[in-house]
């Protein structure tokens, strides 16, 4: 084998993998997210949250050059699409009525967690399209009938696009800094009615005497974190669901990036009766601000009107301007948080199927959602929670 011959290796764990070497290739790209470091990928698969009893088994690509790690990806094959949050129920439905297998599926994503980023790996341009390839030659030799990369960054995209995938677009929320001094410099931002119904929202919450705390890293207790998952757990339960993340996922994340949580609890008389966890980008490096805030979970053990816009929108909001954060991401869907001023933002994922018949049928659906999309974020546009939008 030649020196500069490119090998791709497929293992069953990132504990397989150098932490140091992930996390170098994470430093080069443009957006470093916190979802695709090492630890975090890890926690999934030890916590026993992303494992194959939950339907998420693990298959890390990898690119080397000798002993050089050029590339990697997380990869997980699924029997299902729960936890995703980019919908294929009607692709999986149309392969059955044809009496063809659409699951196993292959997945390159952060499991249930629904953020744009990086999930190509890669130290340059030419490894990522390479490492592009070698996923659907990956797939095409396990005969899986599909690969999909969810919430992909600009980088993946292109080498996506090059290597032939489809690319699908859906709609987030985020909201941008401004560089407002203060919350009451951003409510002077918006129209006379969404600022009166910000402030009525947040004075129900104060009337009924709930008052808020924040904690960041190590200053977030074990109690708090215990108090979180009971909320985080209750509202999964609540919807008829069993929570996604295990506590021992919580626990990896205290222990090993504390810096990159934030917790906001509400308290009543002393009680706490809800809580929302807000991660952050950056590396975690003592005194450094993140750029980036994302709204993640949130629960509640007592029902207070507006409480949830408070924890999740308003707190979060507030803590961003006083810390100088750009941007704050609230997570998948929901048109409900425009009138909090995050805006509409597109999103990407890309697809390859590998029968030819049903790649040409989702190909001309994509074209047709696609143009839903560009004339959704138009209409979003003109309903713009700002006075001079």
């Amino acid at each position: 084998m030649a020196k500069s011959e490119l090998v791709a290796r497929v293992v069953g764990s990132i504990g397989e993998i150098e932490a140091s070497a992930w996390n170098a290739l994470l430093a080069c790209q443009s957006t470093p997210s916190p979802f695709m470091r090492h630890a975090y990928l890890l926690a999934m698969e030890a916590s026993g949250s992303a494992v194959p009893e939950s339907g998420w088994n693990p298959r890390f690509v990898t690119l080397w050059r000798g002993k050089t790690l050029l590339a990697a990806c997380p990869l997980y094959l699924k029997p299902h699409s729960y936890g995703e949050y980019v919908f294929d129920w009607a692709w999986a439905n149309a392969y059955r009525e044809h009496g063809l297998a659409y699951y196993p599926k292959a997945v390159v994503a952060v499991p249930f967690t629904p953020v744009p980023g990086p999930r190509l790996l890669a130290r340059d341009a030419a490894s990522r399209s390479a490492l592009a390839q070698a996923l659907v030659a990956y797939c095409s030799q396990e005969e899986l009938s599909s690969l999909h990369l969810l919430f992909c960054d600009d980088a993946d995209i292109a080498a996506c696009d090059e290597a032939g995938l489809m690319l699908r677009h859906t709609v987030q929320f985020h909201w941008l800094n401004q560089g407002w001094s203060d919350f009451d410099g951003f409510l002077a931002s918006l129209s006379q009615e969404k600022r009166k119904k910000i402030r009525q929202e947040r004075r129900k919450v104060r009337e009924a005497g709930v008052e808020f705390r924040s904690a960041r890293g190590t200053d977030i207790r074990p109690e708090d974190w215990d108090f979180f998952y009971r909320c985080y757990a209750r509202t999964y339960r609540e919807h008829g669901n069993p929570p996604y993340l295990t506590r021992a996922f919580f626990q990896a994340m205290a222990d090993e990036m504390p810096q990159s949580w934030l917790l906001f609890v509400a308290e009543r008389g002393g009680k706490p009766i809800a809580s929302s966890l807000i991660a952050l980008s950056g590396d975690g490096s003592p005194g450094a601000e993140p750029e980036v805030a994302y709204g993640r979970y949130w629960g509640a053990l007592e029902r207070v009107d507006c409480l949830h816009f408070e924890a999740c929108y308003y707190q979060p909001l507030q803590w961003c301007i006083e810390h100088g954060v750009s941007r704050f991401e609230g997570g998948a869907q929901g048109e409900h948080k425009m009138a909090r001023a995050l805006m509409p933002t597109k999103t990407t994922s890309c697809h390859w199927l590998a029968h030819p018949a049903f790649a040409d049928a989702v190909e001309r659906f994509l074209e047709r959602e696609g143009a839903g999309i560009e004339g959704y974020m138009d209409h979003l546009a003109d309903r713009s929670p700002f006075r001079h939008a």
